[in-house]
Order: structure tokens, then sequence, then C-alpha cells
């Protein structure tokens, strides 16, 4: 998948969980926000009730949609006939998409109406999403091939040297300018402690005055227009790898973490959601079936 099909396949994700959210919304918006007692008489609630012909549909393909973004991404990882078929940061895209919009198509499914043995598996598919935000994060920080595998230190530091040497033979930066944004980039502007939330906020802030900086002394160069651009481009290039570079170590400890986290509330989800659909297909209830 090349650089614009790969945009056009993200966007195209987004633009369709976006899109089916929306109209949901706006299509059942009466019907949601009237109270449960007397949703029984509303005119939409044969079509959008949980048994309803919409409210069924979209709870089934909702299932289908979080039991497929599961299990074809862990057959992708852990089955080697499979590691070939794609690279696998798009395997895990159309993982999170899937189990963006099938959580979405559930919660309609409900009617935002949660009880009994279901609300700890809708609870659970919560804990999922939101650790998956999380995950995603710490994923983007550890730096990967175009494969998807991960990278060394080693390999890591050869690309911020010739990232540096690229700086300084495109665009003959002083030399100064360079040495002093690299003394910056040394220096742990995180601060210390263990509120890792109030040190990543730091961190980015110092990143972003530090760009800030370094574009304002290419102007006083005389250095501006596409070169200005490109060259700014190459140096927050150079950060970000600076930075994955310092949180690299702790990075994988997190993802490590947070996998002990993630699986459990997935399989909960997974196992409450089985049950609850055998349970609804041995009361009948079986859709257009």
């Amino acid at each position: 998948m090349g650089y614009v099909t790969h945009k056009i396949f993200l966007y195209a994700l987004i633009i369709i969980t976006v899109a089916v959210f929306l109209f949901l919304s706006v299509y059942g918006a009466d019907y949601y926000t009237t109270s449960i007692n007397e949703r029984h008489f509303h005119g939409q609630n044969e079509l959008l009730k949980p048994t309803g012909l919409i409210g069924h549909g979209i709870g089934i393909l909702g299932s289908a949609m979080m039991l497929v973004g599961v299990f074809v991404y862990m057959a992708r990882k852990r089955i080697r006939l499979f590691s070939r078929i794609g690279r696998l940061k798009h395997w895990l895209e159309f993982h999170i998409f899937l189990c963006t919009l099938g959580p979405i198509l559930v919660l309609f499914h409900t009617s935002f109406k949660f009880g009994g043995l279901v609300s700890v598996s809708f609870w659970s598919m919560i804990a999922v999403v939101m650790s998956g935000v999380v995950g995603r994060f710490i994923y983007l920080q550890i730096p990967r091939t175009i494969e998807g595998r991960e990278m060394s230190l080693n390999d890591l530091n050869s690309m911020e040297t010739d990232l540096f040497a690229k700086l300084n033979d495109q665009f003959e930066i002083h030399p100064e300018i360079l040495l002093r944004a690299n003394e910056m980039l040394l220096q742990d502007r995180g601060g210390r402690g263990n509120n890792y939330l109030v040190r990543i906020y730091r961190r980015f802030a110092f990143e972003r005055q530090l760009k800030n900086q370094f574009r304002k002394e290419l102007k006083e160069q005389n250095i501006r227009g596409k070169n200005l651009r490109n060259a700014v481009k190459i140096f927050q290039s150079k950060i970000i790898l600076n930075r994955r570079i310092a949180w690299l170590s702790s990075m994988q400890d997190f993802l490590r973490y947070w996998h002990v986290a993630h699986l459990p509330f997935a399989l909960i989800m997974l196992v409450i959601m089985v049950v609850h659909i055998v349970v609804a297909v041995l009361f009948g209830y079986k859709w257009i079936f």
C-alpha cells in the first residue's frame, strides 16, 4: 500500500466511523432521548429497540466487527502463515477501526439501557476502547521499521546522526545553531517524578518551544520559504526521534504492562458477549433469519 493509498485508506475508515455515529445519533435522537418508560409508545420503538429491526441488526453487526477485529489481528500477529500478508501497522489500523465502530454500534443496539450481566460486558467494552487509545499512544512512541518491526537503540542513534548531518549539508545552517539545539535536546525537559502525565505534557511543551526557537533562528540566518519549511520538518523529525530514544525503555515496559490490563477486559467482554448472543438465540431473537 503506497503513501497516497494509505492516506485514502485511513481517511475512509475515519469518515465511515464518524458518518455512522452521526447518522444513528440524528436518526434516533428523539427515541434515545425519550424516557425508557415511554419508549414503548414511540413511533421508532419497533425499529430501534434492542430486538427491533435496526437495533438488533446493528448489535449483530457491531459484535461481528469486534470479533473479526480481535481475532484477525491476533492471527496476523501470531500465526506465521499470515505474517507476510500486508504490513502489521495496516492491520493494527484496521483492528482499531473495527474495534471502534463495533462498540459504537453495540452502544446504539442497547439503546443506552444497561443492566444485568450485559452491563459488565458493556463496561468491559468501554475499558477496552479507552485502554486501546492509551495503547495506541504507547505503540506510536516505539519506533518501528516500515514492516512494523521494533527498531534497536543503535538503529535510532544512527538515524538521529543522519538527520543532523542532513540539516548541516543541505541548508548550511550555522554550526552554533545546530550545536545549541542538540544540547537542548539532550536535556531532560520532562522533569523528574512519578507523574508521567505531567512529564509527557512538559516534554511536548518543551518540544514546541524548541521548534519555534529553531525556526526563529533560521529566519535570522535568512533561510526562508521552502528551505525553511524543509529544514524545520527535518528538525521536527529529529525532535520526535530524540524523544523516542529517551522514552524507548519506559515505553517498552509500559506496553508490556498495558497488555496485562487490556487483554483481561477484552476476554471478559468477549465471553459475556458470546453468552448474551447464545441466550438471545435460545429465546428466539433471531433478527431476520
